[in-house]
């Protein structure tokens, strides 16, 4: 069933940037930096005020929460493998990114209506995601280079290695709070 207040104004902007998702993916295969980096300041803009507005208009749901995070998701991990492509990133980064966002919902108990429960590690790590998407878009966009292809990708093996201790620090953390509720 979808909630009365699917067609709130925060969920449109977060709809928008679900619909970039393949538009990137486009772009960045296809090598189109600048449209890459337009795509992507759009995506961030929308990501930026979805929640804002949500709050502001009262339109908050535990529904528009996982609509935002999986958009977040849907959209870096589209970008992240057209990147690989390009072994700019690793391939594996946007696998670990997918698999750590199904691993988020299901621990968290988004599916039964509950609320998404970010971790700090979780947070810092969906931040670096855009992050080391936004760096060679916009090297690439605007030729001005700071830091190296090699550095980038040493950068998101380091993201791998962080996605996965954050998986492992949710799981630790789910089967603690699992055994707690037993005895």
């Amino acid at each position: 069933m979808i909630p009365q207040n699917f067609l709130s104004a925060a969920n449109t902007l977060t709809v928008i940037r679900l619909a970039l998702a393949p538009a990137i993916l486009w772009a960045i295969i296809e090598q189109r930096y600048f449209a890459s980096f337009c795509i992507f300041v759009i995506a961030v803009f929308t990501d930026v005020f979805d929640g804002r507005l949500a709050r502001r208009q009262g339109t908050e749901s535990n529904f528009g929460g996982l609509l935002d995070h999986a958009t977040d998701c849907i959209f870096v991990v589209c970008a992240l493998f057209a990147l690989s492509r390009h072994e700019i990133v690793p391939l594996a980064l946007s696998g670990l990114v997918a698999a750590a966002f199904i691993q988020y919902v299901l621990d968290s108990g988004a599916l039964k209506k509950k609320g998404l429960r970010p971790s700090k590690l979780g947070r810092w790590n969906g931040i670096a995601y855009f992050v080391i998407v936004a760096i060679p878009l916009v090297q690439n966009s605007f030729d001005f280079q700071w830091v190296n292809d090699h550095q980038i990708l040493v950068g998101g093996w380091a993201l791998c290695v962080m996605t996965i201790a954050s998986m492992f620090d949710r799981a630790s953390l789910f089967f603690r709070k699992s055994r707690s509720h037993q005895g």
